[in-house]
């Protein structure tokens, strides 16, 4: 369901520097103070956002620390294996309860005063009790506050305010789309992560639109360099500020060594969206398809076959796998990027309450045989952006970009971006939606 162009940004005065036209952005929403403090104020308590993964809570006690801005959000594996997200707060002088990630075994402790609380959230022990006048120990007023949970995509997802819509009604259309090509069954093949100076718009700007790569990645391009077809990707806007890129037309036409090679150069370049068994799949296949059939197709036969004996459970082939290669884009800040049984997937945040700074995390996910055991999901680790040992070609042509645009920002001659009508409507799309969160 694409938006139509009547669905504009409100023009309240209320948002500085607002959208007037999908078009343009005023460089302000990047780096002004008032600006991003209004998105500390109406946005980031009022949005669904992805808090962590379900592989990073798999046992009850797990927890994980959500940090979004200023605030902090305890997620926690309750006994039954349902999900509860807290605030991090202790209810006698606020201290945070727990930083990172790790487990409880029965009861969350305040580090300050040893006050405690159930996994539910319930206080069970209040020291110095007897020091309290009544109205300051109501159970109801002890209990840890919460946040509203669910989870989508193997993903767990939290919203600060009560009040809400749900979910899926928020992840509307774009969930559905992924749904299709099995996000549910993909886990952790690695995670990493990065600090930019960047806005974490700009930031995840990069990843709204697929025609840079004629410059930035000129090896995904296959030689072509200029003469790139750049029209080859389709653009979808939808609402809810919403977005999806893909190509034209599918993989058919490519020669055996063309397949293979940009499969390849997806493997070498960033280890996700394509894996190593992937092309050891299609690297056996080279020499039994014969000239006149389509070899794309039959890889992914071949694909198919082989997740079948290793009990791999892919989705099943329908038209959704035409998004095989494209991405999808979930507002405020979440990416899915799916290939075959794969994905690279992105969040980005705010970083250090700072409006030029950004945390960016990427994974690599993947299907694993369902007889497989899986270990618990782990942060690889924190890396420098230009770092060539723990990132790969892909992500380093990406980073390279983000913070040059930053500071470009700050040019005295530079007023605000220009955007293509189609192949960038997606990134006025996503400002459109976050106006109206902050007229709100």
């Amino acid at each position: 369901m694409a938006i139509t162009e009547d669905r504009t940004a409100p023009s309240e005065t209320s948002v500085p520097f607002a959208m007037r036209s999908p078009l343009h952005v005023p460089r302000e929403r990047y780096y002004d103070r008032e600006f991003f403090e209004l998105e500390k104020e109406k946005l980031w308590p009022k949005v669904w956002q992805m808090a962590c993964r379900l592989e990073e809570i798999p046992e009850p006690g797990d927890f994980v620390e959500y940090e979004i801005c200023d605030q902090s959000i305890l997620v926690v594996r309750q006994p039954d294996r349902t999900i509860k997200a807290f605030h991090n707060a202790c209810r006698h002088r606020a201290t945070q309860l727990r930083k990172g990630s790790g487990r409880v075994d029965s009861q969350i402790v305040c580090p300050f005063h040893g006050w405690r609380w159930n996994l539910d959230g319930t206080n069970s022990f209040v020291y110095g009790e007897e020091a309290f006048a009544p109205e300051c120990l109501q159970p109801d007023d002890l209990r840890l506050q919460e946040c509203q949970v669910d989870t989508w995509g193997a993903c767990v997802w939290i919203n600060m305010d009560p009040d809400a819509r749900p979910l899926r009604d928020a992840l509307s259309p774009g969930a559905a789309l992924l749904d299709a090509v099995g996000v549910e069954n993909m886990r952790v093949w690695w995670w990493k992560e990065t600090i930019l100076e960047a806005n974490w718009k700009m930031a995840q700007e990069a990843f709204l639109e697929g025609f840079h790569t004629m410059r930035t990645h000129p090896q995904l391009t296959m030689g072509e360099g200029e003469a790139w077809d750049a029209g080859q990707i389709s653009y979808s806007v939808f609402e809810n500020g919403h977005s999806r890129f893909q190509a034209n037309e599918r993989r058919s036409g490519m020669t055996a060594d063309q397949f293979i090679e940009s499969n390849r150069l997806l493997v070498e370049g960033q280890d996700a969206m394509t894996l190593e068994q992937d092309l050891r799949v299609f690297h056996a296949l080279r020499d039994k398809v014969p000239p006149d059939a389509d070899f794309a197709s039959a890889a992914i036969g071949a694909l198919y076959e082989h997740a079948a004996e290793a009990g791999i459970p892919l989705a099943p082939l329908n038209e959704g796998m035409s998004l095989w290669g494209g991405e999808v884009f979930l507002f405020p800040n979440f990416f899915m990027l799916p290939q075959f049984g794969n994905s690279l997937s992105y969040r980005i945040r705010p970083y250090n309450d700072d409006p030029e700074c950004c945390r960016f995390e990427v994974w690599s996910l993947t299907t694993y045989p369902e007889s497989q055991p899986l270990e618990r999901a782990r942060l690889k680790g924190r890396f420098a952006r230009d770092d060539a040992d723990n990132w790969g070609m892909i992500p380093l042509q990406d980073f390279s970009n983000i913070e040059r645009q930053q500071r470009g920002l700050h040019s005295r001659s530079f007023q605000g971006l220009r955007l293509a009508t189609e192949w960038e409507r997606a990134i006025s799309n996503m400002h459109e939606e976050l106006d109206r969160y902050l007229a709100r």
